[in-house]
């Protein structure tokens, strides 16, 4: 049961095993045995495969056919640090100075763009918290 949900999780999500392997910290052929059936993961690594895919450990061992438990609640701040390591924001170079100063003028004019985006966003959220 583990096999079949991990690989269609997988597929879903389109990353390959390699991927996925260097996502939640084992090998490729680790990943390939735990859709086989070859091989089964330590509860750690089983963990973050479900933190990975935000399903719960018992959906992916074929407990629940639910992916996601009831209590489950939502915590932005757990969604903005998957979303970090999903796009590999930390690896990006999105915190090196020295990227940014390289950047040109179209960069930085895209760059003003989200920026103003996302602090509209922000700015309309807070406005609608206090009506």
């Amino acid at each position: 049961m583990l096999g079949d949900r991990l690989k269609k999780l997988r597929s879903d999500k389109r990353i390959t095993q390699e991927k996925l392997g260097k996502k939640v910290n084992v090998t490729k052929v680790s990943i390939s045995g735990y859709e086989n059936g070859n091989r089964s993961p330590d509860t750690e690594t089983l963990q973050r495969l479900a933190n990975y895919f935000e399903v719960s450990v018992d959906y992916l061992l074929g407990r629940t056919d639910n992916p996601n438990p009831p209590n489950s609640e939502f915590n932005p701040m757990d969604e903005i640090n998957r979303l970090i390591k999903e796009y590999d924001i930390d690896q990006s170079g999105f915190f090196d100075i020295e990227k940014w100063k390289a950047m040109g003028p179209e960069e930085i004019k895209q760059l003003e763009e989200y920026f103003e985006f996302i602090t509209s966003r922000a700015k309309n959220k807070k406005d609608s918290s206090k009506s």
